[in-house]
């Protein structure tokens, strides 16, 4: 169990980032700048048809937060319910992207009981970045399977995964 230093401000970001988009990339940019410590929390969602395994996934955020130069990030895998982690980790703050309206509703809805679950952890929403909003991970593994360009979408090293992975 993690143990945040004495008035260390320490905030959650999970998501499944299969794989990771320049979106997420800004979210942990900016969101590392709200916090003093910023855990990015890979999970899995079996619904999302993940085209990565948990360790790929990891692995590829810890590379892309350190070509970000994002010192105060760290990456860490679960599996549970994610104010249990949360809570395990000492946040204080989960950090939620969103993209259009319809984040939003489904977002909002999650804060709410997750409220309900703990009220010591609040929910911080980060608006994407106007030209980032299109970005949704499904998307991007859509287009490389139909033989599409994701360069606009991920990192030169982050595409090279998935347009090998397409190939296998």
């Amino acid at each position: 169990m993690s143990q945040a230093a004495q008035g260390e401000r320490v905030g959650v970001y999970p998501g499944t980032f299969d794989p990771m988009t320049l979106g997420h990339a800004d979210i942990i940019r900016r969101g590392a700048k709200l916090v003093d410590r910023l855990i990015i929390g890979v999970t899995t969602n079996p619904s999302k048809n993940p085209m990565f395994t948990p360790e790929e996934r990891t692995a590829m955020v810890e590379r892309e937060i350190e070509r970000l130069g994002v010192d105060n990030a760290e990456v860490v895998g679960f599996n549970a319910l994610l104010m249990a982690f949360a809570a395990q980790q000492d946040a204080s703050v989960i950090i939620r992207g969103l993209r259009r309206v319809g984040d939003f509703e489904y977002e909002y809805q999650m804060a709410g009981m997750n409220q309900y679950l703990d009220n010591s952890i609040d929910t911080v929403f980060l608006m994407a970045d106007v030209a980032l909003q299109p970005i949704a991970s499904n998307l991007v593994k859509e287009i490389a399977l139909f033989g599409g360009d994701i360069s606009r979408f991920v990192s030169p090293e982050v595409c090279e995964d998935v347009l090998e992975r397409v190939e296998r």
